[in-house]
Parts: structure tokens; sequence; C-alpha cells
């Protein structure tokens, strides 16, 4: 997530200092991914250095208010015009819980995968009430919100297919180690008797 370019966003609208941004972000996006206050000053000390924003002086309130420059409001303009790069992914804790988990031994992974489920079909059903409830009693400044919840019902609806996938593979394996069903090549190399592809894994 780039809080950079975030908080660049949220100057362009109009000046702000930095509890202000902070509370901004998390009204515009539902708290979603909620800021420290703490990041939100480290970012503005980087990107006034980097001369993408300026000090406009005390608000009377004893806040420093900060105001966007032109050279970041060309920044931010970039930021919007550019497609996200997949280039470097995220981390994902849970690919990376069960690639670990797979590797090693005695992690029973099929109890990891079940519990997962569980816990990701619970969020799976509170973003939809809630997408449900805000669409019933919908805002113009809630466009951004279901906008946000959208993205995490599709995302986690994703997980839950995926994790049926990685149940499925696990069976598979245990299957084939137990029946033999694995073959040798001509080079000596194991390989599946059968690739497992989604639409046979249940």
């Amino acid at each position: 997530m780039s809080i950079r370019h975030s908080l660049l966003a949220l100057l362009q609208d109009q000046p702000r200092y930095g509890y202000q941004l902070r509370v901004e972000f998390e009204n515009r996006t539902g708290a979603t991914w909620p800021l420290n206050i703490g990041q939100v000053y480290t970012t503005l000390d980087r990107l006034e250095r980097d001369g993408l924003v300026a000090r406009e002086g005390d608000d009377g309130g004893g806040h420093v208010v900060y105001s966007i420059t032109a050279e970041g409001a060309a920044e931010v303009q970039g930021w919007f015009a550019a497609p996200v790069e997949r280039n470097n992914p995220p981390r994902n804790e849970l690919a990376i819980k069960l690639a670990l988990a797979v590797t090693l031994p005695g992690v029973d992974v099929q109890a990891i995968i079940q519990a997962q489920r569980v816990a990701s079909i619970r969020a799976l059903q509170d973003y939809t009430k809630a997408r449900r409830d805000t669409a019933a009693n919908q805002r113009t400044a809630d466009t951004a919100w279901l906008l946000v919840l959208d993205s995490l019902i599709f995302q986690t609806e994703a997980e839950v297919r995926w994790l049926d996938l990685c149940e499925a593979r696990m069976v598979q394996q245990a299957q084939s180690a137990g029946q033999g069903s694995a073959r040798k090549t001509s080079n000596g190399v194991t390989e599946d008797a059968a690739p497992l592809n989604a639409d046979n894994r249940r």
C-alpha cells in the first residue's frame, strides 16, 4: 500500500495536518488499513524532504498544516494514471504459511486449511453484510467504502476457492503416495500421474 501517494492525494484535495490526514484516509477506506500516526508524520517528513509537500504554518492549535507542491501534484497524477505493478506482489502470510507447512514434517496442513477456511468464510459473511447494510442506506460519501468492500469480498472469495484447491492437492498427494501412482519418466524424474486442475478438485 502506498501511504506516500495516498497522503499526496488527500493533500491535493486540500491542505491538512497529520491527524486530519489519518482520519480522512481511514474514513474513505472504512478503516480497513489503519494508519499509525507516527507513520503519517514520518511520511510527511519524507515528502517535504523530496519537495512534494510544503509546510503552510500552524493552524492555531499547534498543528503543522501541509500543502501539496506542483511536483507533488504531478507525482500523484502519475500514480493515478499508472497501473499497479505486479512485479513484486505483496507478501501473503497465508500462502507463505502453507508453503512452509507442506515442507516441514509433523505439520497438519489439513488443519491449517480448515481453520483458515472457517475464518475466511466468517470474514466473507461480515464483508457481505457490511456491503448490504451500506448499500441499503447509501450516501454519496459511501461510494469509496463500497469499492473497498467489493474488493475485500472478491479477494476473500478467491481465497476460499484457493483453499479448496490446496485441500484437493493435499488429498491427491496423499492418494498418490498411498497408491504409488507416481511414475518415473525416462530421465528418472518423478511426476504425478494426473495433474490437478480447478475442475477436478471435487
